[in-house]
């Protein structure tokens, strides 16, 4: 008799031809997009350089961005781009995205229609797991198992087991899914969900947007998950009616899926949420950090630079001043984001305000470039991830917040929510 699977387990068992799989199983599967970087994927080619490796299993089923230093920042970035570029060349990669062309990653692959639900989808970056928001099973690797799939087209797996969050209510105004996801790794942990599957349910998720769901998809990495998936609902339908350039096929539970542990989350009572430093689970509501004076403020990234984001950011910026002596770097996560957030006036309201506005780019997030923050200095940061040192200096802060709160602590100078200011 087949055993109840969970979403995740019933994508791998399709993906490894297998009537079912259980957790702890090792299998070898499929893939359907692989994704590589400009820090990541130099190293699997020049991997794949050393086999003698001639040609890639499909050139239409790998994607690489050169996100993280570009526009270029040095000579080591220019000579990683260099080698990447000219692999997508030499091997006929379609999906190659140039500057003026790519945007973040995890943003961009979406966008384009390049994943979809019921799609098992590697990428050498560990916030590969953003996909799981359309219902895919999508997980970071290393560049040596991006080398080896890009050659081959397959992946090997431990099956994950699973945590179940059963979601319920509704958010509260200015409250996203990137404070979801931080009340979630502040309740479990960042290393909760160690190698698991961490997968969403419940009526509440009728109520959160597909960038909601994006974000919280990201940040699964951040409590230890091997990934985070979302079922397909109708709104998720919408989105891959709008973009998917590719058939999909949609995956659901068993009743009799067996999870670790079942968490409920009522949405309703979700506050706004701060990450204090130096990890993702020291977590307060936004209350209890007005004390904390800031010196920069980074809105963008991979887990909240859409366009949703920046509409949030410009209706707290509207005839509103940045603090004198606050910074504020806004990064829209792909070119047609950019483009769509200067036509609806997003850009003339970031710049009366006193921000500046950059290229897409992962940049400050990594502690690449444009932001980089000098010892003793404080950011609120849209992105994902505030370990010591990330963002430059180890003795400069991260806190990480939603956009709203992101927007109006830049205008106190301090960490604040839309609410708290006059």
């Amino acid at each position: 008799m087949i055993m109840g699977m969970t979403m995740t387990q019933k994508i791998l068992a399709k993906k490894a031809n297998l009537p079912e799989v259980k957790a702890g199983q090792f299998i070898n599967c499929q893939v359907d997009m692989i994704l590589g970087n400009d820090v990541t994927a130099p190293v699997a080619i020049k991997e794949m350089e050393r086999k003698n490796v001639k040609e890639v299993f499909d050139k239409t089923k790998i994607a690489l961005v050169p996100d993280h230093f570009t526009p270029n920042k040095d000579i080591k970035a220019a000579e990683n781009c260099k080698c990447m570029r000219q692999f997508a060349y030499n091997m006929g990669i379609k999906h190659y995205f140039e500057v003026g062309e790519m945007g973040v990653e995890h943003a961009l692959l979406p966008e384009q229609g390049l994943v979809t639900a019921g799609d098992l989808i590697i990428g050498a970056d560990s916030h590969t797991c953003t996909y799981g928001a359309l219902g895919a099973f999508s997980t970071g690797v290393g560049s040596t198992d991006i080398a080896a799939a890009m050659t081959n087209g397959y992946s090997w797996f431990k099956v994950p087991s699973a945590l179940r969050f059963r979601l319920t209510g509704k958010l509260q105004p200015h409250v996203s899914g990137k404070d979801v996801i931080l009340h979630i790794i502040g309740r479990i942990g960042v290393d909760g969900a160690l190698y698991k599957s961490m997968e969403f349910c419940g009526d509440g998720i009728a109520s959160l947007t597909i960038d909601d769901r994006f974000t919280m998809a990201n940040m699964a990495i951040e409590a230890g998950a091997k990934n985070g998936i979302f079922p397909v609902d109708d709104i998720t339908l919408q989105y891959i009616k709008e973009h998917s350039t590719k058939d999909y096929e949609v995956f659901e539970a068993d009743e009799d899926a067996e999870y670790d542990e079942t968490y409920t989350i009522d949405l309703s009572k979700v506050p706004l949420t701060v990450a204090f430093p130096h990890l993702p689970d020291n977590v307060r509501p936004v209350d209890q950090a007005s004390d904390i004076t800031i010196d920069q403020v980074v809105i963008g990234s991979c887990t909240n630079g859409r366009l949703s984001d920046l509409k949030v950011a410009a209706e707290v910026f509207k005839g509103r001043k940045v603090k004198k002596g606050v910074r504020v770097i806004v990064i829209p996560a792909t070119q047609k984001i950019w483009t769509e957030a200067m036509k609806l006036g997003y850009f003339e309201i970031f710049v009366e305000a006193g921000c500046v506005v950059s290229t897409p780019t992962c940049g400050p997030c990594l502690g690449g470039h444009m932001g980089i923050l000098a010892a003793g200095e404080r950011a609120v940061a849209t992105t994902n991830r505030n370990f010591k040192g990330r963002m430059g200096h180890v003795l400069s802060e991260v806190y990480l917040a939603n956009p709203a709160v992101a927007a109006a602590s830049a205008i106190a100078g301090k960490i604040v929510g839309p609410d708290q200011l006059d």
